[in-house]
Parts: C-alpha cells; sequence; structure tokens
C-alpha cells in the first residue's frame, strides 16, 4: 500500500524569518491522519531568512537529522559542539538524557532549505551525543547511498534505532529496485525533480507512506530527481 502525501496537503506556516512545511502533525499543525509513520515522527520542510533562526532549546529521547539542501545551517549546542551544516552534509542528534541546542541560518543574507527529521529512539535516556559527516553526491549518482543506519555501516550516521536513511540522485530512466523485508515500511520524500514510485507519481516536496509492499521501484520522471527513502520497522 502507498499512501501519498502531496507537498500541498501538508501543515504550512510562514512567520517571515521561517517558512516551514510540516509532513506530521507538528507543533500548532495537528492532522489525524499523519501523526508519524512507525517510528518516523517529524519531516520538516524548513525554508529562514538570512540572519534569523531558532534559539537554544531543549529536545529529549529523539534522534534529530537535519539535512541541507541550499545554504549553510549553524549549529551549537549544549554539550559543546559549534558547527556550520553545508549542502551535502548530515548532521545527527541523538537527543537521550536532554539537549539544549540552536539552528541559525549561517549567512547574514542569503536564505538556507533544509529538512529536519526527527524518528523515535530504540531505547530512552541515552547518552546524549552529536554527528556530522559528508556524503559525496557521486556515490549517490543512479543508485542509493546510505546515510543513516544504526550500526553505522558503510560510513553512515549511528542512531539508536532500527531504521536506515538513503539518499539517491537518478538521471530520467534511470529505475532503483529497493527490496522491503516482511514487516518493513518506507517512506519516500522527494526533494527534487519527479519520481515514479511503483508507478504513482511523486512532485518535488511530496512523499509516500509505504506498508505491505516487498519491492520498490523508484526512477526520475523528469530531467533528473533526489530523494530520500526511510527503511522504517
Amino acid at each position: 500500500m502507498i499512501r501519498i502525501r502531496k507537498a500541498d496537503e501538508r501543515g504550512h506556516a510562514n512567520y517571515g524569518w521561517l517558512d516551514t512545511h510540516h509532513t506530521f502533525s507538528f507543533n500548532t499543525f495537528h492532522d489525524p491522519d499523519f501523526n508519524n509513520l512507525r517510528v518516523l515522527r517529524v519531516m520538516n520542510e524548513d525554508r529562514i531568512a538570512g540572519g534569523q533562526g531558532f534559539g537554544s532549546h531543549p529536545h529529549s529521547d529523539m534522534e534529530i537529522i537535519s539535512y541541507v539542501l541550499e545554504g549553510g545551517l549553524e549549529h551549537r549546542d549544549s554539550l559543546g559542539t559549534g558547527s556550520v551544516i553545508r549542502p551535502g552534509e548530515l548532521q545527527r542528534i541523538s537527543a537521550g538524557t536532554g539537549v539544549h541546542h540552536s539552528e541559525f541560518n549561517a549567512s547574514k543574507t542569503d536564505p538556507v532549505h533544509f529538512y529536519q527529521i526527527w524518528l523515535f529512539p530504540n531505547e530512552k535516556n541515552a547518552e546524549p551525543s552529536y554527528e556530522q559527516k559528508s556524503f559525496s553526491a557521486t556515490d549517490r549518482q543512479g543508485r542509493m547511498q546510505l546515510v543513516v543506519a544504526p550500526d553505522g555501516a558503510e560510513g553512515a550516521l549511528t542512531i539508536h534505532q532500527d531504521a536506515r536513511m538513503y539518499l539517491g540522485d537518478l538521471s530520467a530512466g534511470q529505475p532503483i529496485v529497493h527490496s522491503l523485508v516482511a514487516d518493513r515500511h518506507a517512506w519516500l520524500q522527494v526533494l527534487r525533480g519527479s519520481v515514479s514510485l511503483n508507478g504513482e507519481q511523486l512532485e518535488s516536496s511530496d512523499g509516500a507512506a509505504i506498508s505491505d509492499e516487498s519491492e520498490l521501484r523508484i526512477a526520475s520522471a523528469s530531467e533528473s530527481a533526489e530523494w530520500m527513502l526511510f527503511d522504517l520497522p
């Protein structure tokens, strides 16, 4: 079963400094049909104006992943980390027993465009930790690139959950097949371009919840397409 979440069906708020879209229920936006998909809790697409950002705020018992598409995201946290996340880089925060962090646009003039993703951990009260890595775009051209995994396989970021995140970059006519074992689920999020998923068409910023499918056939339906795939318990 494939359930498509169109981009314009998401929750939306524009505060001037922040233009944000919520795939799942978040903050004041509530959609009982899209509270989460299994352990995938948040899929927010954010654009922050130059010189603006989220001040320091707390999290606990959540795996938080940020992926920047354009611009730079400046991060600081109570673990002593200070860094800027650029396109092609991913950040992972395991909030565990508790962490405070802030996220600001690293530019005073240009916007930053990024996704923030939350997953429920498979253990509570873990020691908070931070990880950031750069992943080569050439390693996902025409294939799936593993970027998040419970065991850090293939150089992926490590999370406290039996979930895996892949990035893909396809040219027109290049299909990829991903097998889902029994009782596994998936979420596909289109970052740029158009994608065909088992014959269903998805456009930029569309997503799809996938259950009871043994095989996913993903192909670019435009000149090129970029996407994220989450393989979930």
